[in-house]
């Protein structure tokens, strides 16, 4: 039954839908088609531009994962070296994380962006967690 179904499309819808097509004989007479033969072409040149990606994308260049590039961007950048010191003491709460990616928009506490930066990069940095010990 479906065999059938593409077949009929494939010999008889299909060449007549080509044939009752609006194509200029030269490239001058698309300048001269309507709204409406603009219409009836869109499905026949939206396929044709469909199959033309299909048959270059193999050859498009792939995105690459940044692995080899600067982690810190913007924090304290003046700088020679970024060094944060705190005393565990002085934490507030039993559990801090503090960010370790660099990418953290709360720095220098982490708001989770090594996520998004390790799915990018392919690294697998995380937080670095103090943990206050209750007595």
């Amino acid at each position: 039954m479906v065999l059938e179904s593409i077949s009929r499309i494939i010999k008889i819808q299909l060449p007549a839908y080509l044939k009752k097509l609006p194509l200029p004989e030269t490239i001058g007479g698309f300048a001269r088609l309507t709204v409406s033969e603009w219409l009836r072409l869109l499905p026949l040149l939206g396929i044709l531009a469909l199959l033309g990606y299909l048959t270059i994308r193999p050859f498009l260049p792939k995105k690459k994962k940044q692995r080899d590039s600067l982690i810190n961007l913007k924090i304290q950048k003046e700088n020679p070296k970024v060094v944060n010191e705190i005393d565990i003491e002085d934490l507030r709460t039993p559990n801090v994380c503090y960010c370790r990616c660099w990418r953290s928009k709360t720095f220098p506490v982490c708001d989770k962006s090594h996520i998004k930066h390790n799915e990018l990069t392919g690294d697998n940095v995380g937080p670095l967690i103090l943990k206050k010990k209750t007595l």
